[in-house]
């Protein structure tokens, strides 16, 4: 049995490899997929409905090691179908929102088989002879209701849920894979929108300090939220400039005899000349 199973495992793995290789549209590789492994698994399920286990040893080790390298692709490729059909158009906003609900789900059904996923992450084999092997179901383990509807021949109370936790480290991966893209979209749309010019503050200190406090006065930066401090040292980086005592310099700036907004004042005249000029109103 060993070496048909081999042949099995080599020919999907092969036959996926085409596929990923041959066909670019995501939806129809994982139609491709699936069909492929489902017939797969009904030669798997063939050969093991004419050959007897030699020991309990051997039932376990297939139905623990061998039958989820199988189903677990299938509830991958089927997985990744459905999260793709279901998938919102919009911008990267909502795509970012969308794949980490999905990833939030995986993290439900590991919270859920916690104390399952933990046994077999970890090695264990005291439970085999329930978990692995036909007809040795415990009800006191909780079992799936799907379980019941299943074929006794060819399952076993765990078998699915480990073919389940393989699946879910590949989605995971998936999903991960898509947001790491999403994000370095973004960083690339914001590196093609960074102006290639450099600008200057050449005005001088003061002026600048007195539209800093203008505008956080005005509330214009995170809704009102932003701190002075952070507006100044934004303004600093950006320009390049080092504003000092920029705190001194609004107390001098308001304790002005005339003018104390000299350079709001300023701007407001300039632009309304501007706006007169009909020759400069663009």
């Amino acid at each position: 049995m060993n070496s048909k199973i081999t042949k099995l495992i080599t020919d999907l793995t092969d036959q996926l490899n085409f596929i990923d290789l041959e066909i670019d549209n995501l939806l129809i590789r994982c139609e491709n997929a699936i069909d492929i492994i489902l017939k797969t698994i009904n030669n798997l399920k063939l050969i093991v409905s004419k050959y007897k286990f030699k020991t309990e040893t051997e039932e376990i080790h297939f139905f623990k090691e061998i039958k989820p390298q199988f189903t677990s692709k299938l509830i991958y490729f089927n997985m990744i179908y459905k999260i793709e059909m279901k998938r919102p158009n919009g911008g990267n906003r909502i795509l970012k929102k969308y794949y980490n609900n999905e990833l939030l789900k995986l993290k439900s059904f590991f919270d859920n088989e916690l104390e399952f996923y933990q046994y077999y992450r970890s090695g264990s084999t005291y439970l085999d002879y329930k978990y692995f092997q036909r007809g040795k179901f415990d009800i006191k383990l909780a079992l799936d209701n799907y379980y019941f509807e299943t074929d006794t021949t060819f399952s076993t109370s765990h078998d699915f849920k480990v073919a389940q936790i393989l699946a879910n480290d590949l989605i995971q991966l998936y999903l991960e894979n898509q947001l790491l893209m999403i994000e370095n979209k973004d960083n690339s749309e914001k590196s093609q929108r960074k102006p290639n010019i450099k600008l200057m503050w050449t005005g001088s200190k003061v002026s600048l300090t007195e539209l800093l406090y203008a505008l956080h006065s005005e509330g214009v930066f995170n809704n009102g939220a932003a701190d002075l401090k952070d507006i100044a040292e934004y303004f600093e980086h950006i320009f390049e400039i080092d504003l000092g005592q920029y705190r001194r310099a609004f107390l001098e700036i308001r304790a002005r005899k005339s003018e104390r907004t000299k350079f709001i004042t300023s701007l407001n005249e300039t632009l309304l000349k501007r706006m007169d000029n009909a020759d400069d109103i663009i």
